[in-house]
């Protein structure tokens, strides 16, 4: 459609000034006018109660030096395409429109013409072929993944049609290549802007390396890497001068300073309300570094914080936010949880510890585990009662459930796990703890991400449990950052637990991480997952024949667009993990909650809550401002 501003839009949005530092910009350079600013069909949203004005500052605040992803929930989450509000199916959004042909070989997109980065420079189909070509492809810039790129193991081609027409074209069906590039965290094109990140790369600049060791770097390779961020979301928040297609952008990144972030309002975003105030509402957006969820919670009943959905939302802590909503000036709204368990127990399958690595590869020896917890006890603690024994699977009520996988071992019988332990490792020392087979004490520790608060509360009832049964069980906490490094991105751990996922419907086909090893969120057995997306990689481990029945039907998943089909396949998917029981859980979560100011308008009552839909930006948070 052609778009027109009106008067009140002109006048709302076209400041002489710019509001915030921009890359190469001064805090006091002036602003071309807001026709200038958006593109020719800038996105127009509809608010959820009513247009609103810009201005204000939303207070949040960030946990912990490793929880930077949260930030895809609240200002970093605007790919191609997005998941609606229900989360029913993924829309244009930075693409103003998108075509698939019969087969799902050929996606055709079209951008937004005159569109522009935040520091007012076009977005154009070079950045696409940029990212694709020198970033994506090209083995210095260090990325792992992306796997929604290839058909049947081959990667697809990019054909640029014109300035704002592209098309990416696979050797075969990619049924779901859309709603992946919908997923959080996925769509890195729209985040490569290559006039700023050509400078730094030794095709486009031969003095690239000089440049490096400028600035403290050994080659252009760590420099590169360090400016596209993609490899690591710590890495791409920490950069202020990097321009974005985001609502906000930041001029104090994360770790620039120590104790807060701030993000300013872009002024080249490419939304408007019904009324044509361009979006955001937020003059800011300004997180408080807090080093732990107690710090946040004291700051959410202070009425410190506008919404928080992560972290303090603890079925512990709703009893104590409940009493104080009114001296806090806040109230609830419900999270419709979508997580395929309320916590994951991970034994690294791919442990680098052969002996181990043998133990935690035998299925009755994860059954044993499975059925020492009791998980009634953990769910009356932890969450209230709310909920009833579960492994990570299915909703009840979805047409993919599956009452085997949903229920299997999930009985507290410590009798018959310590009578199959007995087969397995029978020898005991001193103490009661089960021998290994090289005489060591069967010790597993549990490394764990420090913020999740409910993840402690369980293992302080789990531990006990285990350690019944004749294993030495223990817990090793630590900041996310190095969660992430040590178990995410490493091999030498012996286990850990999660959550996410997901537990029902098209989601549960795009996240099957529990069911299938096939990315990074596979901790269990991340060289298995490496080998579905990149078998030629160094780090890659051949699976057993079963895991490559289940990646080859992930693979055929993927691959169809029909919906009988991707039913049927992942029907089949999930019996066979009944079979496999890679890893075990605790409850299908409760319906969470999430606490919000009261004068903040345009937020929804009820939204699903997750990471792959990133709770709770898709409900549309530029469009979020306070009365």
């Amino acid at each position: 459609m052609n778009f027109k501003l009106n008067r009140r839009g002109f006048l709302a949005s076209s400041s002489a000034l710019i509001v915030g530092g921009l890359p190469g910009m001064s805090w006091a350079q002036e602003l071309p006018p807001l026709e200038e600013r958006l593109p020719e069909n800038p996105l127009v949203v509809t608010p959820h109660e009513r247009p609103g004005q810009q201005g204000g500052t939303w207070n949040m605040a960030l946990v912990g030096g490793g929880s930077l992803s949260m930030l895809f929930r609240y200002q970093a989450y605007d790919p191609l395409l997005r998941w609606n509000a229900d989360w029913s199916a993924a829309e244009p959004n930075v693409a103003e429109s998108y075509e698939i042909n019969e087969d799902s070989t050929v996606y055709t997109f079209k951008l937004r013409k005159g569109h522009k980065w935040s520091d007012g420079e076009p977005f154009t189909t070079e950045d696409v072929r940029f990212w694709f070509e020198d970033v994506f492809q090209d083995p210095d810039a260090g990325l792992t993944g992306e796997e929604h790129w290839y058909a049947n193991g081959e990667l697809a081609t990019l054909e640029i049609v014109d300035d704002v027409t592209f098309r990416v074209v696979f050797p075969s069906p990619n049924g779901f290549f859309a709603t992946k590039m919908a997923e959080s965290n996925i769509d890195q094109l729209v985040r490569c802007p290559s006039h700023y990140l050509k400078q730094f790369h030794i095709k486009y600049n031969d003095k690239a390396n000089e440049l490096a060791v400028e600035r403290g770097f050994e080659s252009w390779i760590a420099l590169f890497q360090r400016e596209h961020g993609l490899n690591e979301d710590n890495v791409h928040f920490q950069n202020s001068n990097r321009p974005t297609l985001n609502p906000w952008m930041f001029t104090s990144a994360p770790g620039e300073d120590t104790e807060r972030a701030i993000a300013v309002r872009n002024p080249y975003y490419f939304k408007v309300d019904t009324e044509g105030t361009q979006l955001p509402y937020f003059d800011s957006i300004n997180y408080q570094m807090v080093s732990d969820p107690e710090v946040l919670l004291l700051k959410t009943l202070q009425g410190e914080i506008d919404v928080e959905n992560v972290y303090v939302n603890t079925p512990a802590n709703k009893p104590v936010l409940f009493d104080e909503q009114e001296s806090g000036d806040y109230h609830f709204y419900t999270l419709k949880e979508t997580a395929a368990n309320v916590m994951v127990f991970q034994l690294n399958l791919n442990h680098t510890d052969a002996v181990k690595n043998a133990l935690f590869n035998t299925r009755e020896f994860r059954e044993a585990m499975s059925i020492a917890v009791d998980r009634q006890a953990l769910i009356d603690a932890v969450f209230v009662g709310q909920g009833s024994p579960a492994q990570p699977s299915i909703r009840e009520g979805d047409p993919l459930y599956n009452e085997r996988l949903a229920k299997q071992h999930t009985e507290y019988d410590p009798d018959r796990a310590n009578e199959i332990l007995d087969g397995i490792v029978p020898d005991k020392d001193g103490e009661g703890y089960r021998l290994m087979s090289d005489g060591r004490r069967l010790s597993i520790i549990f490394e764990i991400d420090q913020v999740r608060t409910t993840f402690l509360d369980m293992f302080e009832l789990a531990l006990p449990m285990f350690r019944d049964i004749g294993i030495d069980a223990q817990i090793r906490t630590m900041d996310r950052s190095l969660w992430e490094e040590r178990v995410r991105n490493g091999r030498e751990f012996d286990a850990t637990a999660h959550q996410f996922g997901a537990n029902g419907g098209i989601a549960a086909m795009i996240d099957p991480r529990y069911f299938v090893p096939f990315n990074n969120n596979s901790i269990y057995a991340p060289g298995w997952a490496l080998y579905f997306s990149n078998p030629d990689n160094a780090a890659a481990i051949e699976p057993p024949e079963e895991i490559k029945v289940q990646q080859q039907l992930l693979r055929d998943l993927l691959a169809t667009g029909d919906p009988t089909r991707q039913n049927e396949i992942m029907s089949r998917i999930l019996e066979n993990a009944a079979d496999l029981f890679l890893v075990f859980g605790v409850s299908l979560p409760p319906d969470g909650y999430g606490v919000v100011r009261n004068n903040v308008v345009n937020m929804l009552d009820e939204m699903p809550n997750s990471f792959v839909w990133p709770t709770p930006m898709p409900i549309g948070t530029e469009q979020l401002f306070k009365e």
